[in-house]
Parts: C-alpha cells; structure tokens; sequence
C-alpha cells in the first residue's frame, strides 16, 4: 500500500508542475461575493436569483470547454419545497442540477466516471430549514454553499486546462434543492445521465470555507473504497493540511444519494460552525486562502484517480 501511495504521490507532483492554470484565491473570493451577494437572496430554488446562479455558473462551465452531458447543461426537475408544520402542503418549484463533463482518454477507462460535485442552492430568507427566526432575512449561505460551488468551478478549471491527462471521465455537477432533502442529487442518481455501475467515485463539497487554524479538514466515506482513508491521510499531510478521515459516518450531504446506490464517495467539509443556516454565513467569514488550500488538496485526490489506474470499487459500510 505504501508503494501504491508514494507512486500516486509522484504521479500529483508530474500533474502540477504540468499545469499552467492554477487555482487562485482572487478567482474562489471572486466566486463567493457573486453566489452570496445580496442581489442573489440566498439562491433560493424556483427564484429568479437562483436561476441567476444557474446561469453564472453554466457560463463558467463553458468557457472552462466543460461539454453537456445530455442535450444541455440542465438537468431540470421540479422539487417539492418544505413548509413550516402547519402550512398548506409543500409547493413545487421548478429548477435543475447543472451538469457537465470532461471525457478521459484511455479507450477503456474513459467508459469509468468520477463525479465531483457541490449543491448551489440556499436558504433564500430563511424558512423551514433555517436555524434563526429572522424568516425576512437574507440567509448568504457563504460557506453553505457558496464555498463549495467555488470550489467546483476552480478545481473544474484546473482538470480542464490538464484534460489530455485523464483516463477516466469526469462529470462535474453543481446541484439544486439540496436544502430540500437532497432533491438534486437524488434526481440524478433517479435519472442517471450514464449508467450508475460506471460511476466509480463521487467527490462531494459542502460548506469548505471556514479552514480552521489547526487546518482540519473533515471527510467523510473514505472507507467505501479502497485504499481511501490511507491514501486521503497521507495526501492531506502532504498539503499541510490535517484530515479527520472518516471511514463510514457518511453523513448527510449530497453524497448521501450517491452511497445509497452503492457507489464509493468522499464527503469534504471544513466544520461546523455557529453561522450555519443563520444570516450571518457571509463572504466575510470565509477563510480564502484555507479554501485555496482545500481546493488543492481535492484537485489532487481527484486527479489521481482520474489519470492513473487506481482501483475503484465501492466497500460497503455500516
């Protein structure tokens, strides 16, 4: 195993020196501002912001050359909104994942696909799944999920400028509704854009902004593949960073979805903290430079399984 690691380990230092795009913290801080910007409300699902957001981010997919995987970048459903206990029942709104992918070039592991993802979506002012009581009040939602969403965008641009590296595909999809109970993610693996048994990892980000000073960096699944916690553990303390690698305790993400069909998945987020789900999660809090830091870590994890032969298949857990 330990030979397995160090040959991944020199396999990301041929990727980085390689590339001539790096991800920089003016762009992730650039990022954040827009997703929590007080003209976007919150990116609260069936709302003109939300389809803003959308928009913004199908952009940046594709001037990054990221391909659609189906006829275009959306991938619409209709999501059943909570309501506080009480209210009439639960009202539907019309939004989408955003999804879109880069192929790999090996002619039998490009038929293999690792997912990064990250939900876009928030709590608009508040509601159901709020932790405050100001229900008039803009909730940001800059580290839930402004973070991860920049995230997405930053280490997509990356993969794109090292594209002629990969082996194995990668499908990149910012997702709706997650606020919602998952809606998005559980549309998709509901209706898979390709076959679910050739999705060989899902790498999801959730709320990865607020790197603390001790650097942990908190995962989730890393068990349900092989090598995963071992590999995650070392690579992280490479980077200077320091994981908290969980091999089970998948917890309660969009990766969620994706276990539960029986996939291998990665569940990355930097901690709680006391502005979750509060109007107080603001661009200002986040930690550019430790969210810089994380993005690495995760474009290095991702990359390795994406050109290398790395074995992927799921392990169940408890």
């Amino acid at each position: 195993m330990k030979k397995i690691l160090l040959f991944s380990l020199l396999i990301l230092n041929y990727c980085a020196s390689y590339s001539q795009v790096e991800i920089t913290e003016n762009e992730i801080k650039d990022h954040i501002l827009f997703l929590a910007s007080e003209q976007n409300a919150g990116r609260y699902p069936g709302t003109k912001a939300n389809r803003d957001v959308v928009k913004y981010i199908i952009k940046d997919f594709k001037e990054q050359g990221l391909l659609p995987l189906a006829k275009n970048y959306k991938q619409k459903f209709k999501a059943r909104l909570r309501v506080d206990k009480g209210e009439p029942e639960k009202r539907l709104a019309k939004t989408c994942n955003v999804v879109a992918y880069l192929e790999g070039n090996d002619p039998l592991l490009k038929n293999e696909y690792i997912i990064l993802g990250a939900h876009y979506d928030h709590l608009g002012m508040g509601g159901p799944s709020s932790k405050s009581d100001q229900s008039n009040t803009i909730h940001y939602g800059a580290d839930d999920n402004a973070s991860g969403t920049a995230a997405l965008l930053e280490i997509a641009e990356k993969v794109a400028a090292n594209k002629d590296l990969l082996k194995r595909s990668v499908i990149f999809i910012a997702f709706g509704a997650e606020e919602q109970g998952l809606l998005g993610s559980q549309y998709f693996v509901d209706n898979p854009l390709v076959p679910l048994s050739q999705v060989k990892l899902m790498i999801n980000m959730d709320m990865v902004g607020r790197l603390n000073n001790e650097n942990h960096v908190y995962m989730n699944g890393a068990g349900t593949f092989p090598g995963g916690v071992e590999f995650m553990q070392q690579l992280g303390e490479s980077l200077n960073l320091t994981p908290i690698v969980h091999a089970g305790s998948v917890g309660g993400s969009d990766h969620v979805s994706f276990f539960k069909k029986d996939i291998s998945v990665l569940g990355i987020h930097t901690g709680a903290h006391p502005q979750y789900h509060r109007p107080e999660d603001t661009a200002d809090l986040i930690n550019v430079p430790g969210q810089k830091q994380v993005s690495d870590y995760i474009y290095d994890a991702l990359m390795t399984f994406a050109t290398t032969e790395y074995k992927m298949e799921f392990i169940p857990q408890e």
